[in-house]
């Protein structure tokens, strides 16, 4: 023969004797097979030879990723075809690939040859056929070219799954297609819509991008007498009876009893009703976990089952599980979204550029998605996730670059002059209050010191000035750790947009923040206002404070309108329509990711509305945080703004004392706080739920705040502050705190931002492990503030993952808040900083813990991109383009 059949022969029946672990050729049995393929078509073919070969191309070239079922069936119907050839039979002809809609059908069980498996497997191979590292070309010959009058049509990787179970498509999908509604879907009717719209899904594209959270790992396939205790297996096996079993309370239990060639198994249900499939004489999969049942028994309880000559999607398999709610059932949802990936996923059209794709060693979009959801082995599905983390990261970064584009070329900026003069002036007048208490009066004490500004402050200084002077608008981000000083920094570049003629505006997330704000700069500029440069030239700074009680009809409006009001101070009431700027200049927004992106688009497009303004010119923006960031995070999330890092404390600021407290230790922490009381200062208690919770243990601020006040300070005055309260409540609660009317205040992260009490010396953090080191350094800003020595108590349990020891010794050990940023990134992954820290940017869901290098590349490649075709007008980027305009589909940007 013309082919080598005896050697095709000899390795499927040794992979078959292997139990099909695809452990035995070296880089996999479709290694094999591609070379063997590519061998034989070298050589003369006759007729029955150019079928096999066909066979052996469309059934075994995927084998890494089948089933161990798939992969029995298919090496049996090769074999099936050499016999015939080896007997001189005329062969069938080849069957052509099996759709993945369609069933497989599955080996028939019986005592001689069960479709064995191994309980575990080491995660073969990966075989990507699209990648450009695969070690198999995608096999594109026709063999009509070795058959003379047989025409068979070449595959193309890029538009198909190779998938013995995918059916060839031949349209390719459009943007109408994946927005199209659920309702398009076989099996999908009104009422069944109506369920998936608990979880949001609405449209094909929803579907096809809603992923597992997890799989459940059924794939070990064992023999009843191989079944281990508390171990994930699945059996293939035969119903042999149902009855029922009566426990002594009353209630039923269904035993079914199943048998193979090695034995039989109880699996026992605890509702009839899920038992009515299962009839005597049917071959059936389970798949759970080995239980134990009375006398010591192995059992299953209520294990998952599916036929075993159907197609696989509950049991044998690495199994998805979504999210669900309302009465939606997650087996309901795992088939519907598998009929549109069976659908849709192998004819997605490919959005991202070919030499990308290359250069980052990415497999294909119609590959992803497919084996995302439905892998065949752990290998695989981080091969696709690891696209779909990539394509993440390369959105956001092409959105805010984008973004930052569309708004420099809408209008410019109007340059503002820069007086040195004046600027020394400023600097020279700088002052802070320290607020003290006198030993003798017992009584606090305000005192007026000169403010020496860092060195990190005068580098953040230059670079707004140097902002402030271009006629392109400034678009800046000022990153400052807890207490760097970033109030003086934004004070300076407001005084110069005044000094130029020019309007201001400071947006905070709270009330109280806005009026921290307020009265911070009210005393600089009062100490600036009384210096001989800023009388010489008759400059007084006219300051307002604009909340949400301030009525609409108040005539601060109009002097805002009219250009009375040099310096806005506010919460979101800013940005109302009723307020108009006369030449709004700068805007300054502090804690920027409490505010959505529509919010921020809004104040600065009042600088184009101004009515005074002219040049209808984009003002000067400057947002500032407190919140550290990793240098990755800051050039992806804040990709279209410029960055200053301001990582140096003030002269004689204490470092804050940081202590992990074990429960055992809590009396000891509560004679602490009632000492630092006892001294005249106050105290923060941190508890991470507002209401008590079964499924988490954690301390609750109503519950605690009560138990506090009642038992253990009954002398003292204990707040409570919650995110549940109204926003006037909030208000005054803290209002009173901060005018020493209570002692201690019991709150949860509602005060993570926003709140500064220079009294309050120390924090107690109940629950510390569950949260992340950025968060738990943000409560620790809380106290510090004054010139006495802080305290942060860290109440955990003795008893911590790994995971929870480490964050508490880092924030025991480190008080450098962006070290801690890099850290926490590393323990958490960066789209949590992406999904709960910036509002409006598009949700990372495939994106993990140790993506942090991949982001690096997106966020590179991007850049690249950009900057060869900044507008993705270039037909080659048409997709691309439309695919960022889909996620990136709202108003205004991301500054």
């Amino acid at each position: 023969m013309s082919a080598d059949i005896a050697k095709l022969e000899k390795i499927l029946r040794m992979e078959a004797a292997n139990n099909y672990k695809d452990q035995l050729v070296f880089r996999g049995l479709a290694a094999f097979v591609g070379n063997w393929v590519r061998e034989s078509l070298k050589t003369s073919l006759d007729p029955a030879e150019a079928r096999l070969i066909e066979q052996v191309s469309e059934q075994l070239i995927d084998y890494g990723q089948l089933t161990v079922l798939e992969r029995a069936k298919a090496i049996q119907a090769v074999l099936d075809t050499t016999a015939e050839i080896g007997r001189g039979q005329k062969p069938a002809s080849a069957a052509p690939p099996t759709p993945l809609t369609a069933a497989r059908p599955r080996p028939e069980i019986s005592a001689n040859r069960p479709p064995a498996s191994p309980a575990r497997r080491l995660p073969p191979r990966v075989v990507d056929e699209t990648g450009p590292t695969s070690p198999i070309e995608p096999l594109t010959v026709s063999l009509s070219q070795a058959v003379p009058g047989q025409k068979v049509a070449a595959s193309n990787p890029n538009t198909t799954l190779h998938n013995p179970n995918t059916k060839t498509k031949t349209k390719t999908v459009t943007a109408a297609d994946l927005q199209a509604p659920l309702t398009t879907v076989k099996g999908v009717g009104e009422t069944y819509a109506k369920l998936l719209g608990f979880i949001n899904l609405r449209t094909v594209h929803d579907a096809l991008y809603y992923f597992p959270f997890r799989h459940e790992d059924f794939s070990s396939f064992k023999k009843i007498n191989e079944l281990m205790y508390n171990q994930t297996e699945s059996v293939i096996a035969k119903v042999v009876d149902t009855k029922g079993i009566r426990t002594g309370g009353g209630k039923e239990i269904i035993e079914v009893i199943v048998e193979d060639a090695t034995g039989r198994l109880s699996c026992f249900f605890f509702n009839r009703r899920l038992t009515y499939a299962l009839k005597a004489g049917e071959t059936m999969v389970f798949s759970g976990r080995v239980d134990m049942w009375s006398n010591n028994r192995i059992c299953f309880k209520s294990p998952t089952f599916e036929r075993a000559d159907q197609e696989l999607l509950n049991t044998g398999r690495l199994v998805p599980v979504y999210s669900t709610a309302g009465p939606l059932k997650v087996a309901t949802l795992r088939k519907m979204i598998k009929t549109c990936v069976d659908t849709y996923a192998p004819v997605l059209p490919e959005h991202l550029p070919e030499p990308i794709r290359q250069r980052v060693e990415l497999t294909s979009l119609s590959q992803a998605i497919h084996n995302y959801h439905l892998p065949a082995n752990q290998a695989i599905k981080e091969v696709a996730r690891r696209r779909l983390a990539f394509d993440e990261f390369f959105m956001v970064q092409l959105g805010v670059l984008l973004k930052r584009q569309q708004w420099r070329e809408e209008r410019p900026g109007v340059p503002i002059e820069i007086d040195r003069e004046l600027l020394q002036a400023w600097f020279d007048a700088l002052e802070f209050k320290v607020t003290r208490l006198d030993p003798e009066t017992n009584e606090m004490i305000s005192e007026l010191h000169k403010l020496e500004l860092t060195g990190a402050q005068l580098k953040a200084i230059d670079d707004i000035l140097a902002d402030l002077g271009k006629s392109k608008p400034m678009s800046r981000l000022l990153q400052g750790d807890v207490g760097s000083g970033k109030t003086v920094v934004g004070a300076t570049g407001l005084l110069m947009a005044v000094a130029n003629g020019f309007q201001g505006a400071l947006m905070a997330p709270t009330q109280i923040l806005a009026e921290q704000h307020f009265q911070g700069l009210r005393r600089l500029f009062d100490s600036f206002e009384a210096s001989e440069a800023a009388q010489a030239r008759g400059l007084k700074i006219r300051l307002e404070l604009l909340t949400g009680n301030i009525k609409k009809k108040d005539a601060l409006y109009q002097r805002i309108r009219n250009g009375e009001v040099d310096i806005v101070v506010g919460t979101s009431a800013v940005i109302q329509e009723v307020v108009a700027f006369n030449r709004l200049g700068l805007v300054i927004i502090d804690e920027q990711h409490r505010f959505g992106v529509i919010q921020r688009a809004t104040l600065r497009g009042k600088g184009a509305a101004s009515a005074a303004n002219a040049e209808r010119a984009n003002p000067h923006l400057l947002v500032m945080t407190a919140t550290p960031i990793p240098r990755t995070l800051n050039l992806t999330i804040y990709g279209d703004l410029d960055l200053s890092i301001m990582n140096e404390m003030p002269p004689g600021r204490l470092a804050i004392k940081t202590r992990w407290v074990k429960q055992s230790e809590r009396q000891g922490a509560y004679n602490f706080i009632r000492k630092q009381i006892s001294l005249g200062r106050q105290a923060f208690v941190i508890c991470p739920l507002v209401e008590e919770s079964e499924k988490i243990e954690a301390k609750a601020a109503i519950e605690e705040h009560l138990r506090l006040q009642t038992e253990v300070f009954p002398d003292l005055k204990v707040g409570l502050l919650h995110g549940r309260m109204k926003p006037v409540e909030k208000d005054l609660i803290m209002h009173q705190f901060r005018d020493r009317q209570y002692d201690i205040l019991v709150a949860t992260s509602v005060i993570e931002v926003g709140i500064d009490i220079p009294n309050a010396s120390v924090i107690l953090i109940e629950g510390a492990d569950r949260f992340g080191l950025s968060q738990l350094h943000q409560f620790r800003g809380r106290v510090g503030r004054g010139q006495s020595q802080s305290y942060c108590l860290l109440m955990a349990s003795e008893e911590l993952s790994q995971d929870g020891r480490e964050r508490l010794r880092a924030i025991e050990t480190t008080s450098d808040g962006f070290v801690l940023a890099e850290i926490d990134l590393k323990m958490r992954g960066p789209g949590e900083f992406f999904g709960t820290r910036q509002s409006g940017v598009p949700d990372l869901r495939a994106a993990g813990v140790n993506d942090v290098e991949l982001l690096e590349t997106a966020r590179h490649e991007a850049s690249q991109l950009f900057a060869h075709d900044p507008d993705l007008r270039q037909p080659e980027h048409s997709l691309l383009h439309q695919k960022v305009s889909q996620l990136w589909s709202f108003e205004g940007d991301l500054s």
